[in-house]
């Protein structure tokens, strides 16, 4: 099967994928494994090859095509699946939750600095714009580095958000220790990235620091270790006995003075 779309960002990186349950379990329900990636034409097109694998579950299915970076765009095309079983869906309880403003918060420490794992803590302010309540909604959170694709881990809110209301919810983010670089930080509910926010974790210039002190301690020591060794066993002269007149050899025998 061959996907084609259009207006698009320019230059954007896209994900395929083939899911079921018209995604309303985010990408637990596609064919993760099949999935593909294009990058858009600078006119916002793309066109590329998706292989129609039978997702996890039960159709009705679609074609997810969402963006990987920057703001959160995606879009969800039925699609019919031959042989694929199909199953109503459930009631949907009717909330609907967008993010109304996002934020990290905290700043690296004396432990980061010498590579401990950078912490940030991603402050939302979420909005139920449905027509239901939200009760213990589970939220995606996903850290990537540069052009990879972000790394998802789940986390539950636990809280009620009444229709036509906001709540204020918090998640501890935490990277690998040593990282640097160009992250972001992203947020997806419901199989759809809500925000994205930038991240720039600073080089742990500490690490380096102590290499390079390492690096000028160790060969200092082992030099005065080795000038003890050698000072010890350098030959001592011998010394000669209280008032024992000096013994000349023929070889030592000063001149004699002229006549």
């Amino acid at each position: 099967m061959v996907v084609k779309g259009e207006g698009w960002r320019p230059r954007a990186l896209l994900t395929l994928l083939v899911c079921g349950q018209n995604m309303a379990g985010g990408t637990n329900d596609c064919a993760n494994a099949e999935g593909r990636t294009v990058t858009t034409e600078s006119d916002g097109s793309f066109r590329r090859e998706l292989v129609v694998a039978e997702p996890p579950k039960p159709c009705p299915c679609v074609v997810h095509v969402a963006t990987v970076m920057g703001e959160g765009v995606a879009v969800d095309v039925p699609l019919v699946v031959a042989g694929h079983p199909v199953v109503r869906l459930p009631e949907s309880s009717g909330a609907r939750i967008g993010v109304l403003d996002a934020r990290l918060e905290g700043e690296g420490g004396l432990l980061t600095w010498f590579g401990a794992p950078p912490v940030r803590r991603l402050v939302l302010t979420v909005g139920n714009m449905g027509a239901g309540a939200a009760k213990d909604p589970v939220f995606r959170v996903g850290t990537a580095r540069g052009l990879l694709a972000p790394s998802w881990e789940e986390r539950k809110w636990r809280g009620t958000i009444p229709a036509g209301q906001r709540a204020r919810v918090v998640f501890d983010v935490e990277l690998a220790a040593g990282a640097h670089g160009p992250y972001e930080v992203s947020l997806e509910y419901g199989g759809k990235v809500l925000v994205t926010e930038p991240w720039d974790v600073a080089r742990p210039w500490g690490v380096t620091l102590f290499w390079i002190l390492l690096c000028l301690v160790v060969p200092a020591g082992l030099f005065r270790l080795g000038m003890v060794v050698v000072d010890r066993l350098r030959p001592r002269p011998v010394a000669a006995e209280p008032g024992a007149l000096p013994w000349f050899t023929p070889e030592t025998m000063p001149p004699f003075p002229p006549d």
